[in-house]
């Protein structure tokens, strides 16, 4: 992709959070953000830098994570394309809480937050779609703390695999819901596959398990027929029988 001719206010027109907002809103929103590139295993930034601006991945996957005092690390979100970090601490005047690393080349657009605070003293609409996004994210992760907390690890796979199916790929609280009856009923079914994004570790710790129980997991679905394991490809031959199945 050459940046050089990336249509920054087009792109942002496609977002939830902006989809809203005015050709001449957006292009002067535009204005506030840059557009950057990071290798894979580039650090983009760490615990206690100062926070002045938001993040979307345009291209790519961005690792969200915390060290503890050991070195040992704990996934807290994995940002694919059209997903955004940030938008709440950017405004708390507080540096960044968590580390972010790309793990595949990656393109990220960074909104400022002069340019952000400029919309909303323009139009307070615009401030309340950005609450909206962050009780988004919000609802997200006490989601997964409920999941982590009520359902076990084998389920958090299961569900994993269901929600990163085509049709979910867009929705970044996803990851690491339990299957259901509901969940049954809306995965109908036919042949699915999915394509693991990232490594099986950095998927166990965003579940917080291990990833040899991960793996495990893994294998015995398959050995119960449920999935076939190809390399990074795992292919589901029915979705609505994988999220029935008793654990």
């Amino acid at each position: 992709m050459d940046i050089s001719h990336f249509d920054i206010a087009r792109y942002l027109a496609a977002l939830p959070l902006f989809q809203e907002m005015t050709l001449p809103e957006l292009q002067r929103l535009a204005t506030g953000c840059r557009l950057r590139r990071y290798a894979r295993g580039e650090g983009i930034f760490h615990v206690g830098q100062p926070c002045e601006e938001f993040h979307v991945t345009v291209t790519g996957q961005v690792k969200l994570f915390a060290l503890s005092p050991s070195g040992q690390e704990k996934v807290i979100e994995l940002a694919g394309p059209g997903i955004s970090f940030a938008e709440a601490l950017m405004f708390t005047g507080k540096p960044y809480i968590v580390n972010a690393q790309a793990l595949a080349d990656t393109l990220l657009l960074s909104v400022g937050k002069d340019a952000v605070v400029r919309e909303i003293g323009n139009d307070p609409r615009f401030a309340m779609r950005m609450l909206a996004g962050i009780s988004r994210r919000l609802h997200g992760l006490v989601h997964d703390v409920q999941t982590y907390t009520l359902h076990s690890g084998a389920q958090r796979v299961i569900g994993y695999l269901l929600h990163a199916l085509p049709e979910h790929a867009a929705d970044a609280a996803a990851l690491a819901l339990a299957a259901t009856a509901a969940q049954a009923a809306a995965h109908p079914p036919g042949a699915r596959s999915v394509s693991l994004p990232v490594s099986k570790a950095t998927i166990a710790s965003r579940l917080s398990i291990t990833p040899e129980y991960f793996s495990r997991v893994l294998h015995d679905l398959e050995s119960a027929g449920l999935i076939r394991i190809d390399k990074r490809d795992i292919h589901i031959p029915d979705a609505a029988r994988l999220a029935s199945h008793p654990l």
